[in-house]
């Protein structure tokens, strides 16, 4: 329609109504972009806001993992201690210096939940998240979980882990892990130790397996290494913890100013 109108005023040479018809077409084509524009900026804020919900509901379960495992290394250093103690006594009580021994070889692990943020890196929607969300730190939690988790990684492999577990016969390792080892929940993930401990052994055998511990040379060397493994560990799983912490407290408090 504008079209023929334009052409028809060409003809006709009145150039006042082909200024009109231009001018139209132009403010119609403006208006067209900015729509589109608008649009795009709509998309885009709402597309931000939804990975921000599921970055809220990853770092929510990194957070509880992160909890969890300092708990269970808790556990696990005071069980390095324990047994540590226990293998310089004379006489110690045999059942107890076996499960503080195995106990100060244990592992877990929970690595952290990274499908929306690769998502978001892969897509190159970075910049759809806020800025105070990338300022907080939030891609330098994503960029070192992979060493952290390097890191925790080693203590299944550990000298100590090695030494205990060829010293302990493999049916004193299943009575341990039948009764006397972790607790799991729902989802099979570790949550800590059994509490109410119980060895379905014979008591020489329990005897002869702490003997074995207590004879060994190296033993005790390779505990105080696993000690400081452990605390490396624990220093990463405590600085994750207050970092998921502060990392949610900004996307949250965002959330709530949007």
């Amino acid at each position: 329609m504008i079209l023929r109108r334009l052409a028809t005023a060409l003809r006709q040479q009145d150039w006042f109504t082909v200024m009109v018809e231009i001018l139209i077409v132009v403010l119609g084509v403006f208006i067209g972009l900015q729509v589109d524009n608008w649009n795009k900026a709509r998309a885009d804020r709402q597309l931000g806001a939804e990975y921000t919900v599921r970055l809220i509901a990853d770092l929510e379960q990194d957070l509880s993992a992160a909890r969890t495992l300092a708990s269970y290394y808790d556990d696990v250093t005071e069980a390095i201690t324990d047994a540590d103690r226990l293998l310089s006594q004379a006489d110690p009580d045999p059942k107890v210096l076996l499960v503080a021994a195995y106990r100060a070889s244990e592992y877990s692990a929970g690595p952290a939940n990274r499908a929306t943020w690769d998502q978001i890196v892969s897509s190159g929607h970075l910049g759809l998240l806020a800025d105070a969300a990338l300022e907080s730190g939030l891609s330098d939690y994503y960029r070192y979980t992979g060493s952290v988790e390097e890191t925790l990684a080693r203590l299944q492999d550990t000298p100590y882990r090695r030494a205990v577990r060829a010293l302990i016969p493999l049916t004193v390792q299943l009575a341990i892990r039948e009764g006397c080892s972790d607790v799991r929940d729902s989802r099979q993930i570790i949550v800590g130790f059994v509490t109410d401990c119980h060895l379905d052994l014979d008591s020489a055998v329990i005897s002869e397996t702490a003997q074995a511990l207590m004879s060994s040379a190296d033993i005790r060397k390779w505990l105080r290494y696993q000690y400081s493994m452990v605390g490396t560990v624990q220093g990463n799983n405590y600085a994750n913890v207050l970092s998921l912490e502060q990392l949610l407290a900004t996307l949250t408090d965002k959330q709530v100013d949007e």
